[in-house]
């Protein structure tokens, strides 16, 4: 069917606008496609490296069970290797660090430790990390490096714990003074039903303070 006139000017004026925009409008169009597909490609790599990591942090779950440290620090390292941006590393990096220290194996303990505090990407993980950290730290009197891993802010859930642990260290430095300030803070910011704030109290009674 031929065109009149009219019809045959709108197709002009279509053509003439395509051969001005035609070249844009498809270079947007094809970023907009790629970026879909990066999307949900990265989605599926994510959602795939959740589901590996989870089935090896099971593995490393019933290895800690059975006492066998040696599979547990292997699990450990291979989800640090290959899916380290998961929450399961850092979760299983912790586990990890604690079947290390019931073991004895001090070195391995503080290893897992430290990889949560430089890798991880939770402030939760990381502040756990670091109060542990210091824990073994102190049993090793490095009390200077202990105090390191404490300084700065810990996040609500974290702050008694950590003022806690400064605690103990300065009092095995014998400031005694420093010790009781950090008992009274601890308790002063720590949840009132926790009932580890009986242990604190205590140790603040035995160097003669008293409740924040």
């Amino acid at each position: 069917m031929a065109y009149d006139h009219e019809e045959q000017e709108q197709l002009e004026s279509i053509k003439a606008w395509w051969k001005q925009f035609g070249n844009l409008i498809t270079g947007v169009l094809t970023a907009a496609l790629f970026a879909y597909a990066a999307w949900t490609g990265w989605n599926y790599y994510q959602r795939t490296q959740a589901a590996h990591a989870s089935q090896l942090f099971d593995s490393l779950q019933k290895a800690d069970a059975g006492k066998d440290n040696a599979k547990v620090l292997r699990a450990a390292s291979d989800m640090e290797d290959k899916f380290s941006r998961t929450a399961y590393a850092q979760m299983g990096a912790l586990v990890a660090a604690r079947s290390a220290f019931d073991a004895n194996d001090m070195k391995s303990a503080k290893a897992q430790l430290q990889w949560v505090i430089e890798h991880g990407d939770g402030v939760e993980y990381i502040s756990l990390a670091k109060i542990r950290l210091a824990g073994i730290l102190l049993d090793e009197k490095a009390y200077d490096e202990a105090l390191k891993q404490l300084a700065g802010d810990f996040p609500a859930p974290f702050s008694g714990p950590a003022l806690d642990r400064r605690g103990d260290i300065l009092f095995a430095q014998n400031k005694i003074a420093d010790a009781r300030a950090a008992y009274k803070a601890a308790l002063a910011q720590g949840d009132k039903r926790n009932p580890t704030r009986q242990l604190i109290q205590l140790k603040l009674d035995a160097i003669g303070g008293d409740a924040a």
